[in-house]
């Protein structure tokens, strides 16, 4: 399909020119074969993006885009507060601070060999709520609700859901500044009084990886991986807090957006300035989504190392990193030859901060930060680092995953959970689901091919590959 907008830049960067209300160009990351992939909403989206108030430099997308909620999914935009720079619900979504948390299990894949994989893929299943509507042995009261929206990962460890060395391992040493509880609404605190420490559906997953390829051995040792090792993810985020925080919030930007002389080029973009009073108790909320997020993966975490315990006491599961996608963070970067802070919106997309980043583990402050690639269930994941020519390209973002090519009701229509369980089971990968229609909607064919994003999303200078991994136990909502 030709793309006459498009104007090829690079072997994996492609331009929209500014035209009509765009306020700066729109910038899409992929090779020949993504691009022709991408569907013209996608590329819609970009466009709107760059028609919002104080947008700075362009309107990114990463090689995993695809059509989302107001930004696209893989949509990555900085604006400017000191300019009229906006905040958008769209641009951070629903499942707000979504993301991906792997840790070593100091297991080989020779120690996972034969029954004992299926003993513990049961075990996993059992002590880990997933599925929607999931609840777990946790209930809070409305004053620990809030100490937990205000502490995050913090407060999980605080009481007793892992070790303060794994705050180390965390965005923001697993605690977002200035959340504000007041501002979540009360249906939010109670759609998750009962929810923490569970995957929920969709998407969401928790994986026994194995590492079959390493591409960058210094960097690999820096990280303290090698081939052959066994590695858990938990992929999942503030469950229905999150959703509930977007729901409400939308609506009343997309009500008071005009009071703003905001013209939206599409309602889904609502968006109101980031200095105004509505905009910061989103802020507050949003980052209260975020804690959420960061203490139920902690939590998880912490029912994960039980269940290792049992079968296998003397592994240790230590922390690789923990790294979100969803958010909206205000972050220093040059603009024009100055710093400025930017309020960074990455929709689906990951932060790739390279090395000698301030915010870095001291482990990591050479290497750069690890960037954490889920793929889809029976696909590759990858282990990629951040680089400083992320930070020039696109406000140091990379990719998240693979990328929807199907929607979840083409999928179902297609698929068969059943026989995608047994059609995995011959490629040595146990499945354990709640929702066989949750699994067709999930079939590694809905996404886009893991590895050419990643190759893309390299090529690109976004990020450096590492690491890859390939599953063996995918336990799903």
């Amino acid at each position: 399909m030709e793309r006459p907008e498009l104007k090829r830049i690079s072997e994996n960067c492609w331009r929209i020119e500014q035209t009509g209300n765009m306020k700066v160009p729109g910038m899409i990351f992929a090779d020949n074969d993504l691009i022709k992939d991408m569907d013209e909403k996608t590329l819609t989206q970009v466009r709107n993006v760059a028609a919002l108030p104080g947008i700075v430099k362009g309107s990114f997308a990463m090689p995993d885009a695809h059509m989302g909620y107001g930004f696209c999914i893989g949509g990555v935009a900085a604006f400017d507060p000191d300019a009229g720079g906006v905040i958008s619900g769209g641009g951070v979504g629903f499942d707000i601070s979504c993301g991906v948390r792997m840790f070593h299990t100091g297991l080989t894949i020779d120690q996972l060999d034969g029954g004992i994989k299926e003993h513990l893929a049961e075990a996993l299943f059992r002590d880990i709520p997933a599925g929607v509507g999931s609840t777990g042995t946790i209930s809070l009261t409305s004053e620990a609700l809030d100490n937990m929206l205000t502490g995050g990962a913090v407060w999980a460890v605080e009481k007793g859901f892992g070790t303060k060395e794994d705050l180390d391992y965390i965005e923001e040493q697993g605690c977002a500044k200035g959340a504000m509880p007041g501002k979540v609404s009360p249906d939010a605190k109670r759609r998750q009084r009962e929810e923490m420490g569970t995957l929920g559906s969709g998407n969401h997953y928790l994986e026994v990886q194995k590492i079959t390829e390493i591409y960058d051995s210094q960097i690999a040792e820096g990280f303290g991986i090698k081939k052959g090792d066994c590695m858990i993810s938990i992929h999942c985020g503030s469950r229905g807090l999150g959703h509930q925080i977007g729901t409400d919030y939308l609506r009343r930007m997309a009500n008071e957006a005009s009071r703003y002389g905001i013209e939206l080029p599409d309602r889904e973009l609502a968006s109101v300035p980031v200095n105004s009073p509505l905009g910061q108790d989103y802020l507050g909320a949003m980052r209260a989504g975020i804690n959420c997020a960061l203490a139920n993966r902690q939590i998880l975490t912490a029912l994960v190392r039980k269940t290792f315990a049992k079968m296998f006491p003397k592994a240790e599961l230590k922390m690789l990193y923990d790294v979100s996608h969803n958010t909206a963070k205000m972050e220093q970067h040059e603009v024009n030859g100055k710093m400025k802070q930017l309020l960074v919106h990455r929709k689906g997309a990951t932060r790739s901060f390279g090395p000698g980043m301030t915010d870095l583990p001291s482990r990591y402050k050479a290497l750069g930060q690890p960037v954490l690639i889920g793929g889809s269930m029976g696909t590759a994941s990858y282990i990629l680092a951040g680089t400083n020519e992320s930070e020039k390209l696109a406000f140091s973002s990379a990719c998240h995953g693979a990328g929807r090519s199907l929607s979840r009701t083409a999928a179902s229509k297609k698929w068969q959970g059943r026989q995608l369980i047994s059609e995995l089971a011959e490629k040595k990968i146990i499945i354990k689901s709640r929702s066989m229609r949750g699994l067709a909607e999930e079939a590694p064919g809905a996404y886009k091919d893991v590895n050419a994003v990643i190759e893309a999303t390299a090529n690109a200078g976004l990020a450096k590959k590492v690491a890859k991994l390939t599953p063996m136990i995918c336990v799903k909502g």
